[in-house]
């Protein structure tokens, strides 16, 4: 779903962009509380997990396909606070390095990709999570179900506002919302995979997790019951380092060989802007490196672009949850 250059006039790309500083700026403050000097490291990966997960768009319909967004995913497993953090860095990447998001969109792919499926997925992560007794698996399938639909939705209100198309936004918003209900699917999918696979692992990194233990209810010999609060997952900071390695392994390989055989149709956004008949507004992005389009232009193979994408990603994201870390956090 990354806005192009020219679907937005500059007075909605300004507005977005001071919503986007802002969301930046209240999250920088706020993830003091979620991230520690061992925390800090599993929001790099995330970010460089979203990044790479991102590259492998997969078919939903026919000629159309979808990717990741992430927003959700990123919440859950590092917080709401620094999940923002995690896609902002994404999406300065993707687009300062790989010509994927305008540069003047930078702020409208912040509010919408980052800060919008960040509250929606978490939101309703809490909600579940509240109603069916710490199901994390069905609450981040659920979550991240309506956190792409509801960027999407979002989307359609900006350009009602100050798209640069004289499209009806109702028409808009309908073929927004069908084909990016379907990629929420997908995104719901992968979610739920990535988050049960965290936890089997390593429940104590799950920031969504924490507080979430069933209590454990002893019984005894005369019929009498006593409930008695489960611990939290005790933390292992010893095996860490060979987590977080094969975490950064697995994204390699994910952008490295499996972008390789990634769905070239249209993503969703560009589908629906070819049929409305609002496509032809893009601009050409403003800054061109031999990365853009994921090294088409330089002629690098894709695998090597991602690879290195996924460098530049890990590398950001975690001076950034390095820098915004509590110095007295409580250890988890």
């Amino acid at each position: 779903m990354h806005v192009p250059d020219g679907f937005f006039n500059a007075a909605t790309s300004i507005s977005a962009g001071v919503v986007a500083a802002a969301g930046v700026t209240v999250c920088l403050r706020g993830a003091r509380r979620e991230l520690d000097d061992r925390t800090a490291p599993m929001a790099g990966l995330v970010a460089a997990f979203i990044f790479a997960v991102q590259m492998l768009n997969f078919p939903v319909a026919a000629g159309t396909s979808g990717h990741l967004l992430g927003g959700a995913l990123a919440a859950i497993l590092v917080g709401p606070y620094t999940g923002v953090l995690c896609m902002a860095v994404v999406l300065l990447v993707q687009g300062v390095f790989f010509a994927d998001g305008g540069l003047t969109a930078l702020g409208i792919n912040i509010t919408i990709m980052g800060i919008v499926t960040v509250v929606a997925g978490w939101g309703i992560f809490r909600l579940v999570t509240g109603l069916s007794r710490g199901r994390v698996a069905v609450a981040a399938f659920l979550a991240a179900l309506v956190s792409v639909p509801a960027s999407a939705l979002v989307f359609s209100l900006l350009f009602w506002i100050g798209g640069t198309a004289p499209i009806e936004v109702g028409a808009v918003a309908a073929a927004m919302g069908g084909v990016h209900v379907l990629i929420g699917i997908g995104e719901a999918l992968i979610t739920a995979v990535t988050v049960s696979a965290v936890l089997a692992v390593r429940p104590d990194l799950v920031y969504g997790a924490r507080g979430l233990a069933k209590p454990l209810v002893l019984r005894g010999a005369e019929g009498t019951t006593t409930t008695v609060d489960e611990p939290e997952p005790a933390a292992a900071p010893g095996k860490l380092k060979p987590f977080l390695l094969g975490g950064v392994g697995l994204t390699l390989v994910l952008a490295g060989i499996v972008s390789f055989f990634a769905s070239s149709s249209p993503d969703g956004l560009e589908a629906v802007a070819e049929n409305k008949g609002f496509l032809g507004q893009a601009s050409d992005h403003l800054v061109t490196w031999g990365l853009a389009d994921y090294g088409e232009v330089g002629g690098i193979p894709v695998g090597v672009a991602g690879i290195i994408g996924v460098g530049l990603v890990l590398l950001i994201a975690g001076a950034v949850a390095y820098a915004a870390r509590g110095r007295d956090a409580a250890k988890v």
